[in-house]
């Protein structure tokens, strides 16, 4: 049965001469991995097409869906956003790359999940548009409200009373815990701060040095580690930290 969806693109591999097969996260379905048959095809019809299917790319898919395949076909495809800026500006780029990556480590389920899909719809358009400080502050965002789709939302607000956020529990409290996975200080103030926004606009306002933004980038991604199986290590983390200021 044909079904007309939404996808973006996570991660795309060559197959046979001409073909791809390209793992998307859709607006219907979930994760779904795809053959998108001729695009590395050098002819008139063909030339150009795969890079559709670069990650991160938007699209408007018509696509075959049978639940008791694990590989379905695309019949028809075209941008449903053309990025601006993201594809080519470094930062946005390596922030683009890391979202992704996230996203291959954390979505170990089919499932379709429609407000996890439009959080990574408007993160990505929100990228390619955003100032210069709401990108380099959108990771951090990103990885909150991740957690939160994902089904385990941190509980609780930073102040005097509660200044340790828990991140293996997920929950602002009173003292250390007896793990190593928490932080303290300015950075669970500013922890505090991020799940208190409501728009994207508002990251303009949360002014972060350097060094803050790795250490809770690697904060926030060990909490996300800690409640997905499996996680693995993220390769664009590094990079993601070089090109912040």
């Amino acid at each position: 049965m044909i079904h007309a969806t939404k996808g973006i693109v996570l991660r795309t591999v060559k197959y046979g001469d001409t073909s791809v097969i390209t793992t998307v996260y859709t607006e219907l379905f979930g994760v779904q991995s795809y053959i998108v048959k001729g695009v590395r095809q050098s002819s008139k019809t063909s030339a150009g097409k795969a890079v559709y299917f670069q990650p991160a790319a938007i699209l408007e898919m018509e696509v075959y869906h049978n639940e008791l395949k694990q590989l379905q076909f695309v019949k028809e495809f075209q941008w449903a956003y053309l990025y601006e800026r993201l594809l080519f500006d470094v930062v946005r780029n390596a922030v683009a790359m890391y979202v992704i990556e996230l996203l291959q480590h954390s979505l170990k389920q089919p499932e379709a999940n429609p407000e996890l899909f439009y959080l990574i719809e408007d993160t990505l358009k929100q990228l390619d548009k955003g100032s210069d400080t709401l990108v380099a502050n959108l990771p951090l965002y990103f990885i909150l409200h991740l957690g939160s789709e994902l089904g385990f939302q941190m509980q609780g607000t930073y102040h005097a009373q509660t200044p340790v956020l828990d991140l293996q529990e997920g929950i602002f409290i009173r003292e250390k815990p007896a793990h190593p996975y928490y932080i303290e200080s300015r950075l669970a103030e500013v922890a505090g701060q991020l799940l208190s926004l409501q728009f994207y606009n508002d990251l303009d306002h949360i002014s972060l040095n350097r060094q803050i933004r790795r250490e809770l980038l690697q904060a926030f991604q060990t909490y996300i580690a800690l409640h997905v199986a499996d996680f693995g290590e993220m390769r664009s983390l590094g990079v993601l930290q070089e090109v912040l200021s």
